[in-house]
Order: C-alpha cells, then sequence, then structure tokens
C-alpha cells in the first residue's frame, strides 16, 4: 500500500512537470504558417527527446521524398500519364497519402527492391516515377521499422537507417547514368537552363536525403551502442542492401 502510494505520487509529479513545461514553451511560427505546437497527450510521457528526434528526422526524409517526386514529374510529364493521372498532386498524393494510415497500407508490404529495379528496365511500359518513389519511400519507412511514431520500448535500427542512405546513393547514381539503347537517360533529372547555369537542385535534395538518414543512423548507433558495419561501398554496383 505504502509503495503504491509512493508511485502514485511520482506519476502525479511527472504529470504535473510535462503540463507546466507545456504551458512554459512558446510554439514557434514557421513562414508557411505551420507551428512546432504539438497538442498534449498521455502518450507523449512514454516519449524522450531521442524519440522526438527519430521522429523530426523521419519526417525530413519524407518531404524530401515528397519535393523529389514532384521534380521528377516535373521534368518528365510523360510519366504521369502512364498511370492514369493528369493532376501533378494527384500523382504524388498516389504515392504518399498511404503515410497517414501507413500501418493498414497494403505499401508497407511492398517488394521496395523490384519496385525500384523496374523503374530502371529499358523494357518497363509503366510509370517509373510512381515505381521508383513508391518503392524508395517503403525502403525508407522500412529503415525506422514502419513507425510513425516512436516511443521508448520501440527500438530502432541504425544499419537499416544506415543502409537506406547507401540505397538513396544507388538511385542518384542510376538515375544519372542509367540510359536507353540510343543513349537518352530513362529519366531526366539535373540539365541545363536557358541561361546556361547548370540545375543541380535534384543533387542537392538526395544530397540532404542522404546527409538526414546518416545523421539519424549515428544518433541511434549512438543510443543503442550497436556498431554500423560500413564495409566497402560502390554506388554504381547497383545493388541495393538489405533493409
Amino acid at each position: 500500500m505504502f509503495i503504491t502510494k509512493i508511485l502514485h505520487r511520482v506519476f502525479l509529479s511527472v504529470l504535473l512537470i510535462s503540463l507546466l513545461a507545456s504551458c512554459s514553451s512558446q510554439p514557434i511560427k514557421r513562414k508557411d504558417g505551420t507551428t512546432t505546437a504539438r497538442p498534449w497527450s498521455l502518450a507523449g510521457l512514454a516519449k524522450r527527446d531521442i524519440d522526438d528526434v527519430v521522429e523530426l528526422h523521419q519526417k525530413e526524409a519524407i518531404a524530401s521524398l515528397k519535393l523529389l517526386t514532384e521534380k521528377l514529374y516535373r521534368r518528365n510529364p510523360a510519366e504521369m500519364g502512364k498511370s492514369g493521372n493528369t493532376d501533378l498532386q494527384a500523382a504524388v498524393d498516389r504515392i504518399f497519402n498511404p503515410i497517414n494510415h501507413w500501418h493498414l497500407s497494403p505499401q508497407r508490404q511492398l517488394d521496395w527492391s523490384a519496385s525500384i529495379n523496374n523503374a530502371f528496365r529499358e523494357d518497363f511500359v509503366g510509370d517509373r516515377i510512381h515505381s521508383l518513389m513508391t518503392g524508395v519511400l517503403t525502403m525508407v519507412m522500412s529503415s525506422y521499422n514502419h513507425k510513425t511514431e516512436v516511443y521508448m520500448l520501440d527500438s530502432m535500427d541504425a544499419q537499416k537507417l544506415y543502409n537506406s542512405a547507401r540505397n538513396i546513393e544507388i538511385v542518384a547514381w542510376r538515375l544519372s547514368n542509367t540510359k536507353r539503347a540510343n543513349s537518352e537517360l530513362l529519366l531526366l533529372t539535373n540539365g541545363i537552363g536557358p541561361d546556361g547555369v547548370q540545375n543541380l537542385s535534384f543533387e542537392r535534395e538526395f544530397g540532404k536525403l542522404i546527409a538526414t538518414q546518416d545523421l539519424i543512423a549515428r544518433v541511434v548507433e549512438d543510443k543503442t551502442n550497436r556498431s554500423i558495419r560500413f564495409g566497402v561501398f560502390n554506388a554504381a554496383s547497383l545493388v541495393l542492401l538489405p533493409i
């Protein structure tokens, strides 16, 4: 009975501290109108700062993937029509909307490796961008163990996160180097603008995405005390690493 009372008081103390902390910190208002404010919930007590860091990195990775998808469709508009889409936003939403209910989405069961590889087959007749980015998204979500929220009892695998970064390097290399028999690229990315200046926006966004996955891999490695196996890596090998 005495122990129960102590535990009850400890719980109430933690609850009070959490409430005070949520009231004392002012949310940040961003230029795009979004805010860092989060609704308070009891589930939040089961989260640590490291869990928030993992979630933030995942959101950054998804944002980069969405931006890359939009850019790919703009550079390769013919691909959009192959999947029956005439609207850019509809084509992008078709890939990313399942994240809102990822635990129930059939997309999480996708063979992401085959989906990525299909996009680079010359005889593939479908929407290459949909096949590629659906595969990459599923691969990245797999690196986070298909979680969209992380709690103390959840375990992240630094090796999976590291491997996902290397796979993204392979995808970026293949986009820049995979050509048809007539030497034309299967999918256009970076190019030369009307002013003669090279547009490297794809390269920069892929670099940001790779850095995001590498950084969270190092954070999780430190958290779990499980070393990442680095080994020899060559993006041109075309062999996707397991997740």
